[in-house]
């Protein structure tokens, strides 16, 4: 089932995600650190009411958020759809004992339904450079690579901007 995050469900939110940081890290994939995600942006995301967790049983195994905000860091990118009418995705992660499973294809298709059924033009993300795996994932659902973006909190590497119309 995915719905959306409560606020009482944060400490395990941030455990998941600091799961994935380290199993990331472990294979060489310096996405996530000790300064992302945040505590705080994470509680900011259940505050807007955008961050949906995926459940099995009543365990949290994957977290994805999905907001209309356009981050200022993508202002520079070429986007394909020329209005502002699309949907963002963030934070998109499955616990490490669960990869492989489906549970990132099914937040992303909860994700695309959305956007779908609420009218939007387009889903944006963005994902790590040194990430092929999750670009390939990106690229098989009909994603277009279009721009780089920084984060230099994150890393030197740049992150690859996608995007896939309706």
């Amino acid at each position: 089932m995915i719905r959306k995050a409560a606020k009482k469900e944060l400490p395990n939110i941030k455990l998941l995600t600091e799961a994935c940081a380290e199993a990331m890290i472990n294979k060489g994939i310096f996405q996530w650190n000790q300064h992302y995600p945040s505590l705080e942006r994470l509680r900011e995301d259940i505050r807007k009411d955008e961050l949906y967790v995926l459940l099995t049983g009543q365990k949290i195994v994957g977290i994805i958020v999905i907001t209309p905000d356009k981050d200022k860091e993508y202002e520079h990118v070429d986007w394909r759809s020329k209005t502002e009418n699309s949907l963002y995705i963030h934070r998109l992660a499955t616990h490490p004992d669960h990869w492989g499973k489906g549970y990132a294809r099914k937040l992303m298709d909860f994700a695309e339904t959305y956007a779908r059924t609420h009218n939007f033009e387009s889903v944006r993300l963005d994902t790590f450079s040194r990430n092929s795996r999750n670009q390939r994932f990106y690229e098989d659902r009909g994603y277009q690579r279009l721009g780089n973006i920084y984060f230099p909190k994150q890393s030197e590497h740049p992150f690859y901007c996608y995007e896939l119309l309706f």
